[in-house]
């Protein structure tokens, strides 16, 4: 079998620009001549075996890094921006946006943030927005998407908040009775700490220095808030100068932004990386001994999973999503070459949206995706009570996957026959080519259709090869 080439032009270049050293200082270091390093950072060459290999040894680059950019997710979202009806004309080929995401990514996320900003607009005016005409209308993200993006751009994860989770979690390398650590936490800080039997999940007060939180609440709910708040009282500056660096455009993403910096804290001290990660080895990432080991709900368990991404310690890459019962996405997460629509909901064929028909049991699916990548996916509801019984009862689904050459490190394998049936499933319509779904919405971006009336299958129209 034929292996893969390494194309990592732009990773070389960030490598080199954090060492601080020129094209020709980098290119003696690596052994190569100052012509064949510039013809690597610019894509014109695959990165050579002994490069990599330099790289490891020389400056103990963990080579991982070269093969963990953001092309794929790049050219993902510009195929799916490139099937808005605005852009009439026939789109750019494959290659052209691949090349794109390598060679410009700077350049392919302007063209996404401009997509953006124009859907923004034209939905204010479709729906006659109050802001229409206002001074302080402006074409930017919303600071809700502006923060997804973030995430979604971090791999969602965040190595310094990560390492100071598990430092507070596990002080001295083994894990702590965290309720017992926030508590004290907060103790020292002067904060008591109350329970109420309300529906706010938690309270703080600063001007009597009182937590109070919802003794209705789950107890993995009251631990995850326990912790999120002692990510705000004792992170701050870590918190802050995270912030800084990625540069929000308006104060409401940078405060939806903290909200989510405390929430991926607690997340990381609730389950602290390398212990986490140990007993999701062992456990062969049984979600529902995981939650029970480490007092998180399933859900917890299965986005921390989709985060382990620490460099020279990574585990298996998974993706993470989360849909309402309208079929939104309302989480997203991938590590893997899966991505996820950045606009509408996910395709009606994965396994995700029949998980609200069988309550409290986990769906199995070996799925296929259009560039011939084979997944093994796993569904479950999650229903979030309010706590009485008039309370509004939350319902969702969460699918967590892998790439099916993994799936033998996952109990949820057992039995199933990896080289059977694969069903096959998409990302978005308009960016799916298959020519027979009969789940299908609305044509394909970049194939041409023959409209027969006198002949009708699933769909009114058919899909030219």
């Amino acid at each position: 079998m034929a292996t893969q080439k390494l194309y990592a032009g732009v990773k070389l270049r960030e490598i080199r620009a954090r060492l601080g050293l020129t094209q020709k200082a980098f290119a003696d270091k690596l052994g190569v001549s100052l012509p064949y390093l510039n013809q690597m950072e610019n894509n014109h060459r695959p990165v050579s075996a002994s490069v990599v290999l330099a790289l490891a040894q020389e400056f103990g680059t963990d080579v991982t890094e070269l093969t963990t950019n953001d092309a794929e997710r790049i050219v993902s979202d510009m195929r799916e921006a490139l099937a808005d009806p605005v852009f009439a004309a026939v789109p750019p080929p494959l290659a052209d946006l691949r090349l794109a995401a390598s060679n410009a990514p700077a350049l392919a996320r302007a063209f996404l943030d401009l997509h953006r900003a124009y859907r923004q607009s034209h939905e204010r005016l479709a729906s006659l927005d109050e802001a229409l005409g206002r001074e302080d209308t402006s074409l930017r993200p919303s600071p809700w998407e502006e923060v997804r993006d973030f995430f979604h751009y971090c791999d969602n994860y965040l190595d310094a908040i990560d390492r100071a989770a598990e430092h507070f979690a596990c002080p001295s390398g083994i894990r702590k009775d965290v309720v017992k650590s926030a508590s004290e936490a907060l103790r020292k800080l002067g904060i008591d700490l109350h329970y109420s039997d309300n529906s706010v999940l938690r309270q703080f007060d600063p001007a009597t220095a009182t937590l109070t939180l919802s003794a209705r609440a789950d107890p993995a709910t009251q631990r995850f808030q326990l912790l999120y708040q002692v990510a705000l009282a004792t992170q701050g500056d870590l918190l802050e100068a995270t912030l800084d660096l990625a540069r929000f455009q308006t104060p409401e993403a940078r405060d939806i932004a903290k909200i989510g910096l405390a929430n991926y804290f607690a997340a990381a001290a609730l389950l602290p990386y390398r212990v986490f990660q140990a007993a999701a080895m062992e456990t062969r990432h049984d979600l529902e001994r995981l939650a029970d080991i480490f007092g998180a709900s399933i859900e917890q368990v299965a986005h921390r999973l989709s985060t382990l991404q620490r460099p020279g310690a990574k585990g298996i890459p998974f993706f993470f999503v989360r849909v309402d019962q309208a079929g939104t996405i309302t989480k997203r997460h991938s590590a893997t070459r899966l991505h996820f629509a950045r606009f509408g909901g996910a395709c009606p064929l994965w396994n995700v949206h029949r998980a609200f028909e069988t309550p409290g049991q986990f769906l199995r699916q070996l799925a296929e995706t259009p560039d011939g990548v084979r997944y093994l996916c796993l569904a479950r509801d999650v229903s979030k009570p309010g706590g009485s019984f008039q309370a509004p009862v939350r319902r969702y689904a969460i699918g967590l996957g892998c790439e099916v050459q993994h799936a033998s490190a996952l109990v949820y394998a057992d039995g199933l026959d990896l080289r059977g049936r694969f069903e096959p499933i998409g990302i978005s319509c308009r960016i799916c080519e298959r020519p027979d779904c009969h789940q299908r919405s609305v044509p394909p971006l970049e194939r041409r259709l023959r409209v027969n009336p006198d002949r009708r299958g699933f769909l009114p129209y058919e899909i030219a090869d």
